[in-house]
């Protein structure tokens, strides 16, 4: 049974930081592009940032600079560290396990991340 869990949303104040966790279970997880994604209210839910199986980032333009996004293989675990975040940054943010060439796809349930004062 594949399981994607995420932890360490919450409520932050303009400029400050957070970092997300995505623990997976049932997937061979060095195998899988890892990736976030948000949706805010009322929007379709937009890549944010996804890091392969050797280790190569990409970043949302907004992002850059800002969010880091990081594995570890021996934990099976994914990371995005966000800093600076602005109220733009409001979203439920998702992990997303995605191995292309089997056309295999997992999502977690999703974390909510708000910035406001």
């Amino acid at each position: 049974q594949v399981q994607l869990v995420e932890s360490g949303g919450g409520l932050v104040q303009p400029g400050g930081s957070l970092r997300l966790s995505c623990t997976t279970s049932g997937i061979t997880f060095r195998l899988y592009t890892m990736g976030w994604y948000r949706q805010a209210p009322g929007k379709q839910r937009e890549y944010v940032a996804t890091i392969t199986t050797d280790g190569s980032t990409n970043y949302i333009d907004s992002v850059k600079g800002r969010f880091t996004i990081s594995r570890d293989n021996a934990k099976s675990t994914l990371y995005l560290q966000m800093n600076s975040l602005k109220p733009e940054d409001t979203a439920v943010y998702y992990c997303n396990a995605a191995w292309r060439a089997r056309a295999l796809s997992y999502w977690a349930q999703g974390t909510q991340v708000t910035v406001s004062s």
